[in-house]
C-alpha cells in the first residue's frame, strides 16, 4: 500500500545544488574531496543523516571512461518488476542542478563540473585536454550511489536530466527515489539547495509515465503540488516541465488570466502545480476535479500547514482525502524547516507508516553553513541611510542584494530611498503578477542590483549569485530568518546576511541565535574609510568599462587638469565623483546615529564600575563631558569602555588627552567586543550617560539609547508580524 513521505529541507545556501540562470557568471573551479557516511532508510522509522562536509565533487572530464569504470562498461536500470535492462552506454556525466531559471542546453555541449558547490564550465575539447589526471578519472561515492543505473529512470528522462547538466542524483534524491516511486508517504528535511524539487519530481514523473497511457481530453490531474507563493509555484512547474515531454504540466496561480487555465482543464492535466488561492477558486466554480488525485505534494510544508494556508489546504484536499482511508493519495511533504507542530498536523494527511528522511539530524546549525551572519544595531529612523552604506561596502555597485522588509509599505519606501545608490525594485504581494514576474526575471539577469522584498522572495526561489541579504529587523519566527538568509551563499559561493536590530530587540536576536544554531557577529555601521575603499574599487571598474575611443576626447582636458592640480589630486577627485562618495557622514558604531564618533578608553586593569571611567575622563577633559559623551559601555572583560562623542568634538578631545599608564584613548575603527552582561542588561551604560546628567529627556525621546525608554517608536512591532508575513503570500 502507498505510504507517506515528508521532506523538510533546510534553507542553506548551496550544498548539493548548482544554480545556473540567465545573467549568472561562471564560478571558479574548486576541487575538494568529500567523505560521506552511509545512509539507509528503514520503514516506519525516522532516518537521521549527518550533513556531508561539502557538496558532491565534480564528475570527471572523460565522461565515457568514468561511466564505464563505475558500471562495468554498461549502465543498467532496474525496471518496476526488478528486471535489469542495459541502456545508456554513452551516459554523459554532468553535475546535479535544481534551479528555476536554468539555461537550455546549447548547441555546443558544455560539461558542468561541481566540486564543493562550485561550478566550472568547459568545452569537450578542454575536457579532453585536461583529463590526464588520475584523480579526475576517479568516480566519487556520491556519483556511484546516485548513478542513474541504480534507479528506475527511463532513457528519455535521463536525456532531459543531462540537458540540464545533471549526471547523478544527490543525497536527498537518492534516499527518497524508491520510496516516492513505490507510493509511500514521505516527510523529508534537507538544506535548501540540495535538490528537493527533483527529489519528488523525478520519481513521480517516472511513476506516471509507466502507468497505462491516459490521454483523453479533460482528464483530471493525477499529481497536485501546492506552493505558498506564485514565484515558487512557477519555478516548481518549470522543473516538472523540464523533466518530461509526455505529460501535461500546468501551473495555476493568482494574478493571471483564468481563460488559459480553463483551456488547460478542458484539454486535460497530468501534473497540476499552483497556489492555494487559485486552486480553491477553480474548485468552488466546479471547474476543477481533484477526485482522481494519486499524489499530493506540499512544498514548504510548514508554511502550507500554518495559519495562513491550513484552512485552504484542508478545503482543497477534502475532495480526495477520506479519514483513515487507505485509498488516499500518496502524500509528500517538503520544507527547509519543519517545527515539531508540522508532524502533528501532517498526521491528518499521512498514513502512520510514513517515512521520515532527515538530512540535518541533530545538528544545531539550521541556517546556511556558507553564510556569515552579522548584526548591526540601528534605530529605524537611520535604517535606510545605513542600508545604503551596507550595500555599498558588502555588495558593491555590481553585486546582488536582497533586502527583506516586514511590510509591503516598508518595501516600497525603501526601494525608492535615494540612500541606496544602486538600482533597486520592490517585490511583494500587492504588485501585479505580470510585474512581479518581470521584476524577478530582471533581478536574476542582473538588470538591477537590489531587490527589496517581503517574504514572497524568502522561500524556495533559486536566484544565482546573491552576495548579500539584509533583514531590516529580527523576524519573530526563526524559520523566516533561516529561509531569508538562505537566499545567499548558494552554489558553493560564500554569502553575507546582515540583520538590523534595535537595542530593545536584543533578546529576539539572541532567540534567533539559539534556535537557528548560529552566532551573530556584532559589527558597527560601515565607516567612511570602508565606504571610500569600496567606492574606489567600483570607480576603477567603471574606468575599465570606458571604450578607448572615448578617452581620446578627454585627453586635452586631462592634461590641463594635471598641469593645474597635479595628477594624483585630479584622479582622486575624479574617482570620488564617479563613485558618488563626495560627502560622507560619520556614524556611531554603537547605534548607527549620524554625527557621532565612537571612541574607546582602554584600562590597564579591570574596572569595578562605570564611574571609574567617568572620573578618568573628567580628570583630563573636564566636567562638561557629562552633557557631551553618551552611551558609555564596558568593553569585554571590563578592561575599558567605549562611548559616543559628537564628531566635531573628537579633535578637541584628542588634543587635550594625554595617554598614561592606566588609560589610553583612541578612535574605534570597528565595533569592539562589549561586555556580555552589560549588553543584556538594557545598556546601563546608556542610562549612565543620561541619567542624573540632564540627559534623560534626550534618551527617552530618541526611543533607542536609554535601555527600553523609547520602545514605542519602532515601527512594525510584534503584533503586526504575522499579518505582514502572511500578506506576502498568495491566498
Amino acid at each position: 500500500m502507498p505510504s507517506n513521505i515528508i521532506f523538510e529541507t533546510e534553507d542553506i545556501g548551496m550544498e548539493g545544488e548548482l544554480d545556473i540562470s540567465a545573467g549568472s557568471t561562471k564560478p571558479k573551479k574548486v576541487k575538494e574531496k568529500k567523505t560521506k557516511e552511509g545512509k539507509k532508510i528503514k520503514k516506519h522509522k525516522t532516518v537521521v543523516e549527518e550533513e556531508p562536509d561539502c557538496d558532491p565533487p565534480a564528475p570527471k572530464k572523460k565522461k565515457k571512461e568514468k561511466v564505464d569504470k563505475a558500471n562495468g562498461d554498461v549502465n543498467k536500470s532496474i525496471d518496476v518488476n526488478g528486471n535489469i535492462e542495459s541502456h545508456l552506454k554513452n551516459n554523459t556525466s554532468y553535475s546535479n542542478e535544481e534551479s528555476a531559471d536554468n539555461d537550455k542546453a546549447t548547441e555546443t555541449p558544455t560539461l558542468i563540473a561541481q566540486t564543493n558547490g562550485h561550478s566550472t564550465t568547459t568545452t569537450p575539447a578542454q575536457s579532453s585536454e585536461d583529463s590526464g589526471s588520475d584523480s579526475e578519472k576517479e568516480i566519487t561515492p556520491e556519483q556511484k550511489e546516485g548513478a542513474f543505473s541504480n534507479f528506475r529512470i527511463s532513457p528519455n528522462t535521463i536525456k532531459l536530466l543531462q540537458a540540464r547538466g545533471i549526471s547523478f542524483l544527490f543525497d536527498i534524491q537518492t534516499q527518497t527515489f524508491n520510496s516516492v516511486y513505490e507510493g509511500k508517504d514521505v516527510i523529508g528535511q534537507a538544506r535548501t539547495g540540495t535538490g528537493k524539487t527533483l527529489a519528488f519530481a523525478i520519481p513521480l514523473i517516472e511513476k506516471i509515465q509507466n502507468d497505462p497511457d491516459d490521454k483523453r481530453r479533460g482528464r483530471a490531474p493525477k499529481v497536485l503540488c501546492l506552493a505558498p507563493t506564485r514565484e515558487l509555484a512557477i519555478q516548481v512547474a518549470k522543473d516538472f516541465k523540464d523533466m518530461t515531454k509526455k505529460l501535461s504540466v500546468t501551473c495555476f496561480y493568482g494574478g493571471s488570466s483564468y481563460n488559459p487555465q480553463l483551456d488547460a482543464i478542458r484539454s486535460g492535466i497530468d501534473v497540476l502545480v499552483g497556489t492555494p488561492g487559485r486552486i480553491k477558486d477553480h474548485l468552488q466554480n466546479n471547474k476543477l476535479d481533484l477526485s482522481q488525485l494519486k499524489h499530493v505534494v506540499l512544498d514548504e510544508v510548514d508554511q502550507m500547514l500554518d495559519m495562513g494556508f491550513a484552512e485552504q489546504v484542508e478545503e482543497i484536499l477534502s475532495a480526495s482525502y477520506q479519514k483513515d482511508s487507505e485509498s488516499n493519495p500518496q502524500t509528500l511533504l517538503f520544507s527547509a524547516t519543519c517545527p515539531p507542530w508540522v508532524y502533528v498536523v501532517a498526521k491528518k494527511y499521512t498514513r502512520p507508516t510514513y517515512e521520515h528522511v532527515d538530512l540535518i539530524g541533530k545538528k544545531t546549525q539550521k541556517a546556511a553553513s556558507t553564510v556569515e551572519h552579522l548584526a548591526i544595531a540601528c534605530h529605524w529612523s537611520q535604517r535606510a541611510a545605513v542600508i545604503g552604506d551596507v550595500v555599498q561596502v558588502y555588495s558593491g555597485s555590481h553585486g546582488r542584494t536582497i533586502v527583506f522588509c516586514e511590510t509591503k509599505k516598508d518595501a516600497n519606501e525603501l526601494s525608492m530611498n535615494t540612500s541606496i545608490k544602486q538600482s533597486s525594485q520592490s517585490l511583494h504581494g500587492d504588485i501585479p503578477q505580470k510585474q512581479r514576474e518581470i521584476t524577478l526575471k530582471g533581478f536574476r539577469s542582473g538588470t538591477f542590483e537590489v531587490l527589496v522584498a517581503t517574504n514572497v522572495a524568502a522561500r524556495g526561489l533559486d536566484i544565482p549569485e546573491v552576495d548579500l541579504v539584509v533583514q531590516c529587523s529580527p523576524p519573530k519566527d526563526v524559520e523566516s530568518y533561516i529561509h531569508r538568509s538562505g537566499r545567499t551563499g548558494r552554489a558553493g559561493r560564500a554569502g553575507v546576511c546582515i540583520c538590523f536590530y534595535q537595542r530593545k530587540e536584543e533578546d529576539q536576536l539572541r532567540y534567533v541565535e539559539q534556535k537557528a544554531g548560529i552566532t551573530f557577529r556584532r559589527v558597527g555601521v560601515p565607516t567612511p574609510s570602508d565606504i571610500i575603499k569600496s567606492s574606489s574599487k567600483d570607480a576603477v571598474r567603471f574606468l575599465d568599462s570606458v571604450p578607448p575611443q572615448a578617452i581620446e576626447y578627454f585627453r586635452v582636458a586631462a592634461t590641463k587638469l594635471i598641469e593645474e592640480r597635479g595628477a594624483v589630486d585630479s584622479l582622486a577627485a575624479a574617482l570620488a565623483h564617479i563613485s558618488g562618495a563626495t560627502a560622507l557622514e560619520q556614524r556611531s558604531l554603537l547605534n548607527s546615529d549620524a554625527g557621532y564618533t565612537t571612541m574607546t578608553m582602554n584600562c590597564s586593569q579591570e574596572l569595578h564600575n562605570i564611574g571609574c571611567a567617568w572620573r578618568g575622563l573628567k580628570e583630563q577633559l573636564g566636567e562638561e563631558i557629562d552633557d557631551v559623551i553618551r552611551g558609555m559601555t564596558f568593553l569585554k572583560g571590563k578592561m575599558g569602555v567605549c562611548f559616543d562623542v559628537p564628531a566635531d568634538k573628537v579633535k578637541e578631545y584628542q588634543d587635550a588627552w594625554q595617554d598614561g599608564r592606566r588609560w589610553q584613548l583612541s578612535i574605534a575603527t570597528e565595533l569592539p567586543e562589549l561586555e556580555e552582561k552589560q549588553r543584556m542588561g538594557g545598556d546601563r551604560g546608556y542610562g549612565r550617560s543620561f541619567s542624573g546628567r540632564g540627559g534623560g529627556g534626550r534618551g527617552g525621546g530618541h526611543g533607542f539609547r536609554n535601555g527600553g525608554g523609547g520602545g514605542g517608536n519602532w515601527r512594525g512591532g510584534g503584533g503586526s508580524h504575522k499579518r505582514s508575513s502572511n500578506s506576502a503570500f498568495d491566498y
